[in-house]
């Protein structure tokens, strides 16, 4: 059996649903709060300094690839808008 980084372990489940069934007061829901998020955040994986230069780059051409497609396309639609209202005087 394989295990699943995005499921939650059975554990976990069985005390949510323990912690379901007792009305807590509301300190102590967020307390339980604070400690599913501290477990949630050790789960967390920080990129390599490459992988992160990686991704980086990656998003920089993403952006300088849409805003050639959109300059181009706002100058096509302002040629014409021109050829249909004509030159302004």
């Amino acid at each position: 059996m394989t295990d699943i980084a995005d499921e939650p372990g059975e554990d976990l489940v069985a005390k949510a649903k323990a912690d379901r069934a007792t009305k807590r007061n509301p300190f102590a829901r967020f307390a339980l709060f604070i400690r599913q998020v501290i477990a949630e955040l050790k789960k967390v994986v920080t990129p390599t300094r490459k992988e992160l230069l990686n991704y980086v780059v990656v998003v920089l051409v993403f952006v300088i690839i849409m805003m050639a497609i959109v300059g181009f396309l706002d100058w096509l639609f302002g040629l014409a808008v021109l050829y249909v209202f004509g030159h302004p005087k």
